[in-house]
């Protein structure tokens, strides 16, 4: 009897379909995103390197004391405000935007829709 996959399995399965197709450079690194139940986090990496540019989440201190919920879109828009300020300060101005295998909808187009107002390009 085969299991049937869990969501999670089918989302990382699209994850890294997408991810064969986008990488981030240096001039242009990769905005990834992780959405679990209670919180939101996401990550700016430059794929040749393997580094860690700039991090935000949801347990940030700056979003802790301004959402009373860590899970919903008003924090997605907080934590995107935060990386693309974090972002610009690290002179960083255009990324690829990697949904992590998310559809593009509720919090990770929050995130993304922030980002872009407070000055990010993807």
């Amino acid at each position: 009897m085969i299991n049937k996959p869990n969501k999670n399995d089918i989302r990382l399965r699209k994850h890294f379909r997408v991810r064969k197709k986008v990488n981030g450079t240096q001039e242009r690194p990769r905005m990834n995103v992780f959405r679990s139940l209670n919180n939101i986090y996401v990550q700016i990496i430059d794929d040749t390197t393997g580094n860690t540019l700039v991090s935000a989440s949801t347990l940030d201190t700056t979003i802790k004391g301004k959402v009373a919920n860590a899970g919903n879109k008003e924090a997605a828009k907080e934590v995107g405000k935060l990386i693309a300020s974090k972002a610009i300060d690290k002179g960083i101005k255009q990324v690829v935007f990697d949904r992590g295998g998310y559809i593009y909808h509720g919090r990770v187009k929050e995130l993304a829709d922030a980002a872009r107002e407070a000055g990010l390009d993807f």
